[in-house]
């Protein structure tokens, strides 16, 4: 009898223990569903408020960074916020538009559930980033077809590739796309020199380039014909043309929309995005003026 009484025992025991590991394991997944929720509820008010900005058009993306968040939300201190905010417009450029980001270091966004536009946000620093994709890059410079790519460095054999993420650069970097040569119109009619419909003598190029910001101004200098070894276009071009065309790739950008007004003090390709970075704080920003209209003349 004393036995049997031994062999239960364990067994009692291990039952115990099994469901005290299944109700402690109910108990964490719950309580990260529901700061999963709060998160994602906190995130959507903050959308919400940035979505008064007059520059925002759609409802921007929200990242609010610290675990556990109820536990942060308490304080209203977290390690970061991301924003992200597409379809901005650019001044001076029809149907032109960029996407502008900012990550917001260690903000104090107070009490998280009544944040609204008018909200002021206390931050230990800003990194604004405003990105024009290839697309809206060609409108800005007339050039409709044009690409940009950031090619692998020099020498890196592989580059490029998964393991390397988004690549950089401020030099060294391509803009393939049709102009016309000298002489030749702007435009065929309705025919953008990319269209087959158009007539005159034009180019299909690829060439190198460097980006830099002078006085918050975004420039691109075409630097040379590049040769390789990215996929590209090569064209006979006459030495003659080599200065019109180069000139052709070569800009100042407009003064661009960025988060909070915070003028870029860098430029760089990034992938096939031309991105304009400009960094402040610490410092307060309002949550409606995240996307001020842009004047021409910034």
């Amino acid at each position: 009898m004393a036995s049997t009484s031994r062999t239960h025992l364990p067994r009692r025991a291990l039952r115990v223990s099994a469901w005290a590991a299944i109700v402690i394991v109910i108990a964490l997944v719950t309580a990260l569903v529901v700061d999963d929720v709060a998160a994602s509820r906190a995130e959507h008010r903050l959308a919400s408020a940035l979505q008064q900005s007059p520059g925002v058009v759609y409802e921007p993306e929200v990242t609010i960074s610290g675990f556990p968040f109820l536990t942060k939300a308490g304080r209203g201190r977290f390690s970061a916020v991301l924003v992200s905010a597409r379809g901005v417009d650019v001044p001076d450029c029809a149907h032109c538009t960029a996407t502008v980001d900012a990550r917001l270091t260690e903000p104090d966004l107070g009490d998280v559930w009544s944040v609204d536009g008018q909200t002021s946000i206390g931050v230990r620093h800003l990194t604004t980033e405003t990105r024009i994709d290839s697309v809206n890059l060609g409108r800005l410079m007339g050039i409709t077809d044009l690409y940009i790519n950031t090619p692998a460095p020099d020498g890196k054999v592989g580059g490029g590739g998964p393991g390397d993420g988004l690549l950089e650069r401020t030099d060294g970097i391509m803009l393939s796309g049709t102009v016309p040569l000298p002489g030749s119109p702007e435009r065929d009619g309705q025919y953008p020199p990319s269209a087959s419909g158009y007539r005159f003598p034009k180019v299909k190029i690829s060439v190198t380039a460097r980006t830099f910001v002078v006085d918050g101004r975004v420039h691109i200098e075409a630097t040379g014909f590049y040769t390789g070894p990215e996929e590209h276009y090569s064209a006979d071009v006459p030495k003659e043309f080599y200065s019109a065309v180069l000139g052709r790739f070569s800009t100042a950008l407009p003064a661009l929309p960025s988060a909070w007004g915070i003028a870029p003090n860098r430029s760089l390709s990034r992938g096939s995005d031309l991105v304009a970075v400009g960094e402040a704080g610490p410092g307060t920003v309002v949550v409606a003026d995240y996307a001020p209209v842009v004047s021409s003349a910034r």
